[in-house]
């Protein structure tokens, strides 16, 4: 029987411990695949197949990359969704047999380092989570800048656990997630997006089950007698799993120490405002909700920043605003600071224009993977720290002293990069050219001994030919016979008797002499030596640098934080923005607010301002009513932009404002069919009012973009109408409800908090203007058909519709009396898609019991709605 080679038995069996990663084995200067893996690979990466002799009746299918290019070939398997394993051979090559080769290296999506496919703007996060019944343990990490963050979500409701679960992972927004293998089963159960991308790249591991060996792996790692020196308690078990797994994982993989993974930072739910991945979305906060164009979004809007650093960081404070005063004042003093101090903050900018992306350079450290240019980098990021402690030395904020007093300048590192490596090294780092003259005695000895070795050849090939008469004599080298003399045959009876024949040309004989194989044997030797000890030292230098990790990481951090704020107040000054107050007391007050993406949209269009009032007492509840295209949107999304931008420090687009702390946004706005899921437009409405009302808290600010328009009108009517009654009544919210519900400005009479206001417009026969102006009050119809007109429908289908509209008008169709059956229907679907209530079988006796005696032909729309709001108060009211 045929066995494998014994080359590829090795393949083999490294391969059956990696069986889910393509297997890079290094041959000489390749990367080989062989079998299955070529066979994906080849079509992915479009590189020719070809066959190799394995020992069996057929060949084994292999294709290659070459090792010094490798990195975009992975780079693009990475990309498809495969994992990597590279295998390296660990021993010089000898007269055996076979190359001792072993993995030093997984490379997953989450675990990349590689800049050239990296978003230098945004984190690539691995993610671990840990689920039970009642909580879930969530930690990530960026390896390719050392960041490393972990939090514990808690809630009895196993189902609002599995959705904060969900909303935690989109704010992460992971390229890889390692977690229990049933979690994508329940996202699934609860109409959760499982295509998302952080689930898509999920890596669904067994639950583990040695509690304490995960301790262990988190306190070696760490360096720390007991996980509470990091913040976590040993009660917080899901969050010791999530942060054992994680490192465990990333052990496993990338088989370095990870010392850039240092620092573990524990946060809690409650120290962010909550924005849940609905209201990120329809907000555009940092991803449009269609399209690519960066544009439309809020970060591109306040992002000035001058380096990666920076703007990663401004784009997590966009995502975790803060719910401390202080924090958030601390942030404004510093913009303010720089807003009057314009020449501090130009100087800023320069300084930050000549900083490297030193994060992810300590990663290449870390990892091995940094070349000279690397250093450099480094060193000509670290040369303008002291400028920037100088910038903001002199301004009176206590964030800026603060950081100045604690930014550390680096100047040892800086000395030894400057001393040690030239200007402008090649990038490798192993065929020397990199060490500065001066440096190191012994390479400058070395270095001395081939420049004077190749200085002697020159003089030798001036001298034979002077002294042998040869005057086309030269002197060459190759790698089999070394340094020879070459002499064409017509001048062969010129040539000494000393001469030693070594090789025979067609026109030419090459010649050695003892003198030049001594000088050979000196340039050689020193020349290998020159590289060897170059490559050590460069070793050296990296070794010293890695040795201060935490000392870069803390300035780079430092310099994220200067860049992030600048960029604030850059965004300040250029849009006219303006600080605003932050308050306890519960209202946010809003004079002139403008929405910050769409005004800049607007390039020759004036955007029109609007006030904005509402606390948690008599104005918690606005009702705005006008046609489409108004503004209504517009308006409502700004208060929650301007809402947004105060709980991250920045100033605002308003000519005043007076913003209180708010723990969570909600916006729901508009809907579209979730056909992967199975949820039509209507279903995705009430799924996401379904969120907001068991989550909004009267400390939260809600943002309803019309409700139960995907269903019949009294359907969608009586909906928005009990939704509108819950909110104000019983969870109290500050809440902008923008609806063409127009009878539901009746309310402002009947409940106590709600106030209508409405969108001016300007009437002209039949066309309108839309004057994009806030005003108390409501409209009384919604001009449809004025806005099919501006959409472009044709002329005479515009024609009929207000003929008929106005025949309808006529017969006074709009107070038609609603027939007990229709009102049944509304109830009916009231109950069966607003199942939050939880109403039990007795609602529908007593809601026919309770229509049996009334009229139902006296009742206009209005009164039959006010019915059956009375008729599902006191329904719930009977199921408690």
């Amino acid at each position: 029987m045929n066995q494998l080679t014994p080359m590829m038995q090795q393949f083999m069996t490294i391969k059956k411990k990696h069986p889910d990663s393509i297997l890079f084995f290094r041959l000489g200067d390749f990367y080989e695949m062989f079998f299955e893996d070529a066979l994906v690979a080849s079509k992915i990466l479009e590189i020719t197949l070809t066959a190799r002799e394995c020992g069996l009746d057929e060949k084994a299918p292999m294709c290659g990359v070459p090792f010094h290019s490798a990195d975009g070939y992975i780079s693009k398997l990475i990309e498809n969704g495969k994992k990597v394993a590279i295998c390296e051979q660990v021993e010089e090559p000898s007269n055996k047999k076979l190359v001792k080769r072993e993995v030093v290296r997984i490379i997953t999506p989450g675990t990349v380092i590689d800049e050239k496919v990296l978003d230098e703007k945004k984190n690539n996060y691995l993610c671990s989570l840990y689920l039970t019944k009642n909580e879930c343990g969530i930690a990530y990490a960026d390896v390719s800048t050392g960041s490393i963050f972990c939090v514990l979500l808690e809630d009895m409701a196993s189902d609002r656990l599995l959705v904060s679960v969900y909303h935690e992972l989109q704010k992460i927004s992971p390229t890889e997630t390692i977690t229990n293998k049933s979690l994508v089963k329940l996202f699934s159960q609860l109409h959760l997006n499982t295509e998302e991308p952080f689930i898509d790249s999920m890596s669904l591991l067994d639950s583990p089950s040695d509690w304490s060996h995960y301790v262990n792996i988190i306190k070696t790692h760490f360096e720390v007698i007991s996980i509470e020196a990091l913040g976590i308690t040993p009660t917080d078990k899901a969050v010791v799993l999530a942060v054992g797994m994680l490192i465990d994982y990333l052990q496993n993989t990338q088989r370095i120490a990870l010392s850039h993974l240092n620092h573990l930072v524990t946060y809690y739910p409650y120290d962010y405002m909550a924005i849940d991945s609905s209201t990120r979305k329809n907000l555009e906060l940092v991803e449009p909700i269609r399209g690519t164009n960066k544009k439309n979004t809020l970060f591109y809007v306040i992002d000035h920043t001058k380096t990666a650093m920076g703007a990663r960081k401004l784009k997590k404070w966009l995502l975790e605003p803060l719910q401390n005063i202080s924090g958030i004042e601390d942030r404004q003093d510093a913009v303010e600071c720089l807003y009057h101090d314009t020449l501090a903050a130009n100087n800023i900018t320069q300084h930050l224009k000549q900083v490297y992306d030193i994060e992810r350079l300590l990663s290449r450290i870390v990892y091995g993977n940094c070349n000279a240019r690397d250093m450099n980098a480094l060193k000509q990021s670290i040369e303008v720290l002291p400028d920037l402690v100088s910038d903001i030395s002199s301004l009176n904020c206590d964030l800026f002293k603060d950081i100045s007093t604690k930014l550390d300048t680096l100047k040892d590192v800086y000395d030894l990069i400057g001393t040690s490596i030239v200007e402008n090294p090649p990038v490798s780092i192993k065929e020397g050219g990199l060490i500065k003259d001066g440096y190191h005695t012994e390479l400058d000895e070395l270095r001395e001994i081939t420049t004077h070795g190749k200085d002697w050849i020159n003089q030798l090939v001036a001298k034979e030919r002077e002294s042998t008469g040869i005057k086309n004599l030269k002197i060459g080298f190759n790698r089999i016979f070394g340094y020879y003399i070459e002499v064409t045959k017509s001048y062969i009876k010129l040539v000494p008797d000393h001469y030693i024949r070594k090789q025979t040309l067609a026109n030419a004989e090459r010649y050695v002499t003892p003198d030049l194989k001594e000088m050979e044997s000196k340039i050689l030797n020193a020349s290998a030596k020159l590289e060897k000890l170059e490559y050590e030292l460069f070793q050296e230098i990296r070794t010293f640098v890695n040795n201060q990790l935490i000392r870069i990481q803390t300035s780079a951090d430092y310099v994220a934080v200067l860049d992030a704020l600048n960029s604030l107040c850059t965004v300040a000054i250029k849009n006219s923005y303006k600080r605003p107050k932050i308050n306890h007391e519960g209202y946010i007050n809003i004079v002139n607010g403008r929405h910050p993406v769409v005004e800049k949209v607007l390039l020759d269009n004036l955007f029109i301002p609007n006030n904005t009032y509402i606390n948690t007492s008599d104005q918690r509840f606005s009702i705005v009513t006008g046609p489409n295209m108004a503004g209504k949107s517009t308006y409502m999304r700004q208060v929650a932009l301007i809402t947004i931008l105060a709980h991250i420090g920045s100033f605002v687009p308003a000519e005043e404002a007076d913003i209180c702390l708010v723990d969570k946004v909600f916006s729901r706005v508009g809907a579209s069919d979730d056909l992967s899921s199975g949820q039509s437009t209507f279903m995705v409405e009430m799924s996401e009012v379904s969120n907001i009302i068991k989550n909004a808290t009267p400390d939260s600010l809600v943002i309803l973009d019309e409700i139960g328009r995907g269903t019949s009108t009294y359907d969608g009517l009586s909906i928005a109408w009990a939704v509108t009654e819950y909110m104000v009544e019983k969870i109290r919210s500050k809440t902008l409800f923008a609806t063409h519900y127009h009878e539901l400005s009746a309310l402002e009479d009947k409940i106590e908090g709600i106030r209508n206001y409405k969108i001016l417009i300007k009437e002209s026969g039949d066309d309108i203007i839309f004057l994009r102006k806030i005003a108390k009050g409501s409209v009384d119809k919604s001009y449809g058909i004025h806005v099919a007109r501006l959409a472009g429908i044709p002329n005479d289908l515009i024609k009929r519709a207000f003929d008929i509209l106005h025949k309808l008008e006529l017969s006074d169709f709009s107070s038609s009396k609603p027939t007990s059956t229709d009102l049944m229907r509304t109830e009916k679907s009231v109950a069966d898609q607003m199942a939050f209530w939880d109403l039990n079988n007795e609602y529908k006796a007593f809601i026919n019991e309770s229509l049996m005696p009334i009229n139902i032909n006296h009742l206009t729309p209005i009164q039959a709605m006010n019915l059956l709001s009375d008729l599902i108060e006191k329904a719930k009211e009977l199921n408690q």
